[in-house]
């Protein structure tokens, strides 16, 4: 019988979230049934969606939620054999007794040198929500300008680096001068800081005099309100994340963007990444390639330690991270 370490969230986030939101617990798990596998984790992810999502689809005292990748140490599942690695939405926890139901296979070319973390960023869902939002929501084409907040993190990394490879100009904002480097070295036209700028209007309109033709939005906020005055006519904008309102107990309130969107003609979208999971296996095959041919740069911000989990997911939610914030067991 294996005994599993778990993070139970004992009470409904208020606020930022904070230590006595979290308890970990020790579980004894059962032996593998047939068609079961056990499951022991090698790296977690913590994502800006916990935040949220911990409202609508969770109850006081559940496992967090959260995808891992994990190794198979025990199967009575010939579709998942002893010793493959799977990612699998277990949630924060060490091992996991599963049917198979929602675990995925690591590519089978997937690299020996190559971290399996990056299963959870750039080769996994981030990577995925990129893409995803740039070709099937923005139609991003070659020669288009491109606008893209929380530019540093785990999507925005991706996304602008993906806008770069499909010949389009690019400008970022992050929150940090190390940040801003480092979209620099990334390739990014255009990168800033925009907690010491002395003004949005003015840094956007001399980062592309002539507008933006899409805008990839992960933050919300004033930012927002700022940025799709700059839209170009007839501009996309996909809605990714709205970070800046996850730990907001009062709602913010306006300006209300009707009347911009409407003289200028601008579409908007909302997206989840799960919307195109029937070909979630080719477009993480196309992920791969460019990582091989050094056209994707991943980073990652590693903690050691399961015991850590909170302090990981917190540091991510206040912008600790560069690239992906990743949990390694």
């Amino acid at each position: 019988m294996v005994q599993a370490k778990v993070w139970i969230l004992t009470q409904h986030f208020v606020g930022f979230p904070k230590d006595s939101n979290f308890e970990l617990r020790l579980e004894q798990l059962p032996e593998p049934k047939d068609g079961e596998v056990l499951l022991e984790a090698l790296f977690l992810s913590v994502d800006p969606y916990m935040r949220p999502f911990s409202k609508y689809r969770m109850q006081e005292g559940d496992v967090m939620i959260g995808t891992q990748v994990a190794k198979v140490i025990h199967s009575k599942n010939a579709l998942f054999p002893e010793g493959c690695h799977v990612v699998g939405r277990c949630g924060w926890r060490t091992h996991t007794v599963s049917d198979g139901t929602g675990l995925v296979p690591l590519l089978p070319d997937w690299p020996q040198d190559l971290s399996m973390s990056l299963a959870l960023g750039a080769i996994g869902m981030p990577g995925l929500t990129a893409l995803y939002g740039l070709e099937d929501v923005l139609g991003l084409q070659a020669g288009e300008t491109l606008l893209v907040n929380a530019a540093a993190g785990a999507v925005g990394s991706l996304v602008g680096q993906i806008a770069k490879l499909k010949g389009c100009k690019v400008v970022g904002s992050a929150g940090t001068d190390a940040k801003v480097a480092s979209l620099k070295e990334l390739g990014f036209d255009t990168a800033f800081n925009y907690k010491t700028i002395s003004s949005l209007e003015e840094t956007l309109k001399k980062a592309s005099p002539d507008g933006y033709d899409c805008y990839f939005e992960n933050v919300g906020g004033p930012f927002s309100s700022v940025a799709l005055t700059h839209m170009k006519q007839f501009g996309r904008i996909a809605v990714c994340g709205s970070i800046s309102s996850y730990n907001d107990t009062t709602p913010q309130t306006g300006p209300y963007p009707h009347l911009t969107m409407i003289m200028k003609q601008l579409k908007m979208e909302g997206f989840m990444v799960s919307r195109w999971e029937h070909k979630n296996q080719e477009s993480l095959k196309r992920l791969l390639a460019w990582q091989k041919e050094g056209k994707l740069q991943c980073l990652e911000h590693i903690t050691e330690g399961f015991e850590n989990m909170p302090a990981a997911f917190m540091g991510m939610l206040q912008g600790d991270n560069l690239g992906k914030a990743v949990v390694k067991v």
